[in-house]
């Protein structure tokens, strides 16, 4: 069997009917603020620097990058939870290991972009992935279409979440990476540099998982469990981070996810060929106090938020179609 490059990402379903109403999103950097919700504070003790850290219109491995020179320490010593939007306003936490000597007051470092609100020392570096989750304030401008139609969404989506698909900016520049990856996957590139071979194998998986997902939606099944599904600490359904050995699912819920991957088998073989362990995600996120409101008619303000590894974009586009201004750029990776 042969299978198509994916050199275009689907649209995958999504669980409400369209609302009609359009929106412009991030025309300027303070429409959209994001403030991460750390899983600890920093104790005041340790071999590492916590910087608490506002930037706008920054990347998150740029102002680590000037964060490692303003310090003195390499690129590597420095630590964040997760990379946040460039085109925002957004506060989250850096740490810098600087174990000896005397503490530099980085907050008196002076950046158009970035600013040190406070820092304290801790005993462990910020690894990706040590954070709650993000609260969200999105100003959306330039609403068209029904107040009556976007509500109902609101209300839906507060009353059973949203889908829980991996972002846009998981998959890279028009999905590039889900290619490269299948590719390298394929044998048919070779990927040396570890950090883009992890890129393309979390933007391959990410892939699986949004399929498994939008073809339940399809199948009308969004709200609903599965003979077999496997569910979550928290009782909601979940879908497959594939990887090495046979899926948890039993019944109705295995056999749609092997069918997934029967169509997907060059990625799905190769990710267990790449040495990954099955996990599983949930398919459904809630996003926590969700509240809006309307400062002028054609101007909505939504603010909420979602726990670690979910997307501000899951939210919106249940309730409105967004555009954001043309910006030519490429977009934010990992510091090297």
């Amino acid at each position: 069997m042969t299978h198509p490059a994916y050199t275009t990402l689907p649209s995958w379903p999504r669980a409400y009917p369209a609302s009609g109403a359009a929106a412009t999103l991030k025309s300027f950097n303070e429409d959209f603020v994001v403030t991460e919700l750390p899983l600890q504070l920093p104790s005041g003790a340790g071999e590492h620097v916590w910087l608490d850290v506002e930037k706008n219109g920054a990347n998150t491995a740029f102002v680590a990058e000037r964060l490692a020179e303003a310090a003195g320490v390499q690129t590597w010593d420095v630590g964040y939870a997760g990379l946040k939007d460039r085109h925002a306003i957004t506060r989250q936490w850096f740490s810098l290991y600087l174990p000896k000597g005397e503490t530099p007051d980085l907050t008196q470092l002076q950046h158009p972009e970035f600013k040190v609100l406070s820092q304290s020392r801790h005993v462990k570096k910020l690894r990706p992935g040590d954070l709650r989750g993000n609260h969200f304030r999105i100003l959306l401008r330039e609403v068209t279409g029904g107040r009556e139609a976007i509500e109902a969404n609101l209300r839906a989506v507060v009353a059973q979440g949203v889908p829980n698909y991996f972002g846009a900016q998981r998959f890279g520049h028009d999905g590039g990476n889900v290619e490269q990856g299948r590719a390298m996957l394929a044998r048919e590139i070779r990927v040396r540099n570890p950090k883009k071979k992890g890129i393309y194998l979390s933007a391959v998986r990410s892939f699986v998982f949004n399929e498994v997902l939008g073809l339940r939606i399809q199948q009308g099944l969004w709200g609903q469990t599965l003979p077999g599904d496997v569910m979550d600490a928290a009782g909601r359904p979940t879908g497959p981070l594939w990887g090495r050995g046979r899926v948890t699912t039993t019944d109705e819920a295995q056999t749609l996810e092997n069918g997934v991957a029967a169509r997907h088998a060059t990625l799905c073989d190769g990710m267990e060929h790449a040495g990954l362990d099955q996990e599983r995600r949930a398919l459904v996120a809630h996003p926590a106090d969700l509240a809006w409101d309307w400062p002028q008619a054609d101007q909505l303000v939504l603010s909420f938020s979602l726990p670690a590894g979910t997307y501000a974009t899951s939210v919106l586009s249940e309730i409105v179609a967004t555009t954001e201004p043309d910006r030519q750029e490429e977009p934010e990776a990992p510091a090297e």
